[in-house]
């Protein structure tokens, strides 16, 4: 089952308009913005854990990439809340749970070959007080950058030369890219060459992904 596997297409996506979907545990839902099969290969994915929710312990082929957005997710390596930026390389494996509950963007086998590094980072939590503009590396491999990006109102943000792909999922606020809305939790995908984004609230935080789709 593929969906929105077409990178030459553009895509923004209000993911609260969306509805939450089962997953192979009971307790744990998804909303499913990417995938290359139902349960297997790439996908990209909003994922919703109840409190006490767990997965058995299983492998990530071509790694796992997780922002944690609210609550604390837990596997047997710690507890990461809500601002917790994860990388866990290809073959690693976990057995991941939550206490309490918690709110993850989720990117499965997307890593590239050779980028083995493990990334545990705190980006911080929302509503921090920032600076107008702020741009952090997350992470870098190759050609594949991905960033954390403070914006406050109304202020700008320029993307050029990406036309091997960006990706913008909006942590807090809301943004206008290329006059589309998108708000808090809001997903956009292009492979456009120039792309101008906007922050429509203070405090806009951003996770943005730059130059990875061509190895996809």
């Amino acid at each position: 089952m593929l969906l929105n596997m077409d990178f030459n297409k553009t895509l923004s996506i209000e993911t609260n308009t969306m509805e939450w979907e089962a997953s192979p545990s009971a307790s744990v839902f998804r909303k499913r913005l990417a995938r290359e099969d139902r349960e297997s290969g790439h996908a990209t994915s909003l994922v919703r854990y109840s409190p006490n929710a767990s997965f058995h312990r299983h492998a990530h082929p071509e790694g796992e990439e997780i922002l944690v957005l609210g609550g604390i997710f837990s596997d047997e390596n710690g507890d990461y809340p809500a601002g917790s930026y994860i990388r866990n390389p290809p073959s690693s494996a976990h057995a991941p749970f939550s206490r309490h509950g918690c709110v993850l963007f989720v990117k499965l086998d997307q890593f590239q070959a050779g980028d083995n590094k493990v990334v545990r980072l705190d980006i911080g939590q929302s509503g921090e007080a920032q600076a107008e503009f702020r741009q952090e590396v997350l992470h870098q491999y190759r050609n594949e950058t991905t960033y954390l990006i403070n914006l406050n109102n109304g202020s700008d943000f320029q993307l050029s030369n990406t036309t091997a792909g960006v990706e913008v999922l909006v942590i807090s606020g809301s943004v206008t890219i290329n006059n589309r809305l998108l708000s808090q939790h809001g997903w956009f995908r292009s492979t456009e060459a120039n792309s101008t984004i906007t922050a429509c609230t203070v405090n806009t935080r951003l996770l943005l992904k730059a130059g990875h789709l061509i190895n996809i």
